[in-house]
């Protein structure tokens, strides 16, 4: 064994060859390279080459390999963008069996007698231990020269952890979870990272089939020590990454940007409310339901097309409109076979008002709305694209969805598979939708035995298949950004997802959950620990999608209680998106009409989401501008405070709103027959409470009422069917747009602006041309407010930056929120009102 070797230099091995390649000879080289600080150091230690390279000064990456395999070996990284960063600060010293090579926020301790690892922060707090790696070859002829590899840390008993991605449980930490399988399915995104509050993240590096594992030793136990593990059952070697800035959840999100890439920025339409169901089976059928709500006064920007456009299943995703109902040739004996079975009996329609998907797309265009299509992963075997992957080997041979069907997911690993994959979307491209539904990305696959052993481009799909949704969308994500003249934000809602999607214009949704409180109850943590791995975009179906466990009529009124809470739930979610499996229906005039408790309920929470849009969208940039979160699980503000930082069904919507969604039957229940009955004569005048914890550290207002509280306490807020408790921060300023249709129906010539007092605050106003990249040129405003509560005055910074039809000239109308003012989701009489051209403006309040 080598222990004295000298320090190595190495400036990036990332950039000699793939992103891991690793050196084992060792080169005697002393402090500096070409004149470059050294940033890496390798070792041998009990037979692996050990490397510690910093990528930057709060990313640091670990790889182990085994040293008998010679001078290199190669990985593939699928998640990281980043290229080692040259950098000066970074020390190296030797004392003993110790090497420490440290930054300006990490300090890493490599033991190379026993080979243990510590992580410790500059003040030296221990953060992490890697205790272990073990590297057991494979024997099998698919998975030849590989290893079943497993990585043991130790964590301190106490320290709550977070991540993994969206599990589908209602677990927020993630200590103490045994054999925990890290393979995505519908439902279901698995996400190899956990981030402490302590205020680090580590992310392993493997696409294959992982597991969790956490034991915690009991307190009365010397003999036993805690351990938290990896297991990958495919890799070229041990490879993770460790990241610590500021001890913050905002730090390590910043180097999860910064390693896999910053999010991109959605267009302003898609924070308005979108309208879907599975299916609208003809153009008419989608145009009317559009029809219906600009005719009820709805707010909506987007509508869907689900599945089946293309025609029957032997026809799957085809890319092309082939059922005849979307191309008048219903009774054409060449477009018959293409009919759904589910369609073939369908009374005659008549003469159909939108004759071709053409007029469709345009009609919903003139109707001031955006149009998203679904388009899979995977084809028929009647389709071009079946024929063409089959013919250069890029079909992934499992069963998959619909099943007995012949309908085959193509191999998204092959460059060139990938290519036709846009070519043939690019007919829809053209056809001017606005955005994709990139369903089942998993993809969908009813294993049997021996599918794991499949080769797909880049091995064996035990060892990359958890890529497939990254690849996937960040190819077409590249493609259409590749399209000449292309202005249009590419946007993908997808069914899976993987570490550092947010760069590729792609929001997760949660799949095909089951419409139930309990499953609601999930979503939650699920979507928070989802968050927390840097991905600032995700959603659900809201209400649930499988109706299983009720009577499926939207009169039902235990149907009608749920989709209630769970539409208030979407308007802080970063995307709102309502939706539905058949039979059920979910359009909202469906559940009753002007005066009926549901229906007024579910248009109130649409229109505060109307309203809010200058917060959301501001928030928006934050995550693209500032590497921010839309979605604020409370350890991220509130590490300090035990109890909100291990709470699973309440978070802040960007930085000053808290919500606690409503997750259990107040006013109806189910009988047997899966019937629902009200126990209220009059659920309207209902009004139950429900337990809200308040954190410490700062005052809090009811957004519905302007009630004060304390932090640190717990709080029954009465809850009547149109309200969700809503909690602003003290300090908090809060801009409101206009009472509006669609997002774009009016300028935000004249904002309301909310000032919570009771502690000093500030907020950026972030505005841009709203769908097309000049952004990233820098073309976009801001404009920061900001509240000094010494002296009682509201400071609006000079405008900063411009971009093409900005408002030259507005007006402000400024609440000052109190007991009879800004309360709730009603406009208010302003305070004072300023005219602002670009320049300061001060407020005395």
């Amino acid at each position: 064994m080598l222990k004295n070797l000298s320090l190595i230099a190495l400036l990036g091995i990332a950039a000699v060859g793939l992103p891991c390649e690793l050196y084992a000879k060792s080169i005697k080289v002393t402090g500096t390279q070409k004149g470059v600080a050294a940033q890496s150091v390798i070792r041998q230690v009990a037979q692996q080459n050990v490397t510690i390279e910093f990528y930057s000064p709060s990313i640091v990456r670990v790889v182990k390999s085994d040293a008998k395999r010679g001078t290199s070996v190669q990985k593939k990284s699928y998640s990281v963008v980043l290229k080692p960063q040259q950098m000066n600060g970074i020390q190296i010293q030797e004392n003993g069996d110790i090497v420490n090579i440290k930054s300006i926020f990490i300090s890493v301790e490599l033991n190379q007698k026993t080979g243990e690892i510590r992580f410790l922060s500059n003040d030296g707090k221990l953060l992490l231990t890697d205790t272990k790696t073990r590297l057991e070859a494979r024997k099998d002829e698919s998975n030849k020269g590989k290893y079943r590899i497993e990585q043991d840390f130790r964590l301190a008993d106490d320290e709550a952890i977070y991540g993994l991605g969206q599990l589908r449980d209602v677990h927020m930490n993630q200590r103490g979870r045994q054999n925990i399988e890290l393979w995505n399915h519908n439902t279901y995104i698995a996400i190899p990272y956990f981030t402490s509050e302590k205020g680090y993240g580590l992310y392993w590096d493997n696409a294959g089939k992982t597991y969790f594992n956490d034991v915690v030793a009991a307190k009365n136990n010397s003999n036993q020590s805690s351990c938290t593990s990896f297991t990958s059952e495919v890799g070229t070697c041990s490879d993770y990454y460790f990241m610590y800035k500021d001890g913050t959840q905002d730090g390590v999100i910043a180097s999860i940007r910064e390693l896999t890439g910053q999010a991109t920025m959605f267009p302003k339409w898609a924070m308005g409310f979108w309208q879907c169901r599975e299916r609208y089976k003809t153009s008419d059928e989608l145009a009317g339901v559009l029809d219906k709500y600009r005719e009820l006064k709805i707010p909506t920007d987007a509508i869907v097309q689900d599945w089946q456009y293309w025609g029957c299943d032997s026809n799957w995703n085809a890319m092309k409109f082939q059922n005849p109902y979307y191309i008048n040739k219903v009774g054409d004996p060449a477009f018959a076979k293409y009919l759904p079975t589910d369609m073939k009996q369908m009374k005659a329609q008549g003469e159909p008002r939108l004759k071709s998907p053409e007029e469709m797309v345009k009609y919903v265009h003139k109707n001031d709305a955006h149009l998203m299509i679904s388009i899979w992963s995977s084809f028929g075997p009647w389709t071009v694209q079946y024929r063409e992957l089959k013919n250069m080997n890029a079909l992934l041979p499992f069963e998959t969805w619909p099943r007995n069907s012949g309908v085959m997911p193509y191999d998204v690993f092959n460059p060139k598979a990938r290519n036709l994959y846009w070519k043939y979307l690019t007919h829809l491209y053209q056809m001017g939708f606005d955005a994709w539904w990139t369903d089942s990305t998993e993809p969908d696959h009813f294993e049997k035995p021996g599918d794991e052993n499949y080769q797909t481009y880049d091995g064996s799909w035990l060892g990359v298949k958890n890529a497939f949704p990254l690849l996937h969308n960040k190819s077409i994500y590249e493609h259409q950004r590749a399209m000449k003249g292309n202005e249009k934000r590419s946007l993908q809602m997808t069914r899976s997802g993987s570490f550092g999607i947010q760069h590729y214009g792609t929001i997760c949704w949660s799949g095909d959950v089951v419409a139930s409180w309990n499953e609601m109850k999930n979503q939650i943590p699920s979507g928070l620990n989802f968050s927390l791995c840097g991905i600032p975009f995700w959603n659900t179906d809201l209400g649930g999608f499988f109706y299983w466990e009720f009577e499926q009529n939207p009169k039902n009124p235990a149907i009608q209680e749920l989709q209630t809470r769970w539409m208030q739930w979407g308007t802080f979610m970063p995307l709102m998106r309502n939706h539905c499996s058949s039979p059920m229906v979910s359009e909202l005039y469906e559940f009753g009409k002007q005066g009926d408790w549901a229906y007024d309920a579910m248009i109130k929470t649409i229109k505060l989401r109307y309203r809010l849009l200058p917060y959301i969208y501001s928030t928006a940039s934050d995550c693209v501008q500032n590497s921010g979160s839309m979605m604020r699980a409370l350890v991220m503000d509130y590490a300090h405070d035990k109890k909100a930082s291990r709470l699973n069904d309440e978070y802040l919507f960007g930085r000053n709103i808290l919500v606690k969604p409503v997750t259990d039957p107040l006013y109806t229940w189910k009988d047997k027959a899966k019937k629902g009955h009200t126990i209220y004569p009059d659920v309207r005048k209902a009004a139950a409470p429900v337990n809200v914890y308040l954190p410490k550290g700062n005052k809090w207002y009811d957004f519905w009422s302007n009630t004060q509280y304390e932090g640190g306490q717990d709080i029954q807020r009465l809850c009547p069917i149109d309200i969700m408790p809503v909690f602003i921060k003290a300090g908090t300023i809060l801009p409101f747009g206009p009472e509006v249709q669609y997002s774009s129906e009016k300028p935000w010539d004249e904002l309301e602006i909310r000032v919570y007092p009771g502690a000093d605050g500030s907020f950026t106003l972030y505005e841009d041309e709203g769908d097309n990249y000049n952004y990233e040129k820098g073309k976009f405003s801001e404009i920061q407010f900001v509240w000094n509560e010494a002296d009682r005055t509201l400071s609006i910074a000079p405008r900063k930056g411009s971009y093409k039809g900005m408002l030259l000239h507005r007006r402000f109308h400024i609440v000052m929120v109190g007991a009879d003012s800004g309360i709730g989701d009603q406009p208010m009489q302003a305070t004072k009102s300023v005219e602002y051209d670009g320049k300061a403006v001060k407020v005395q309040l």
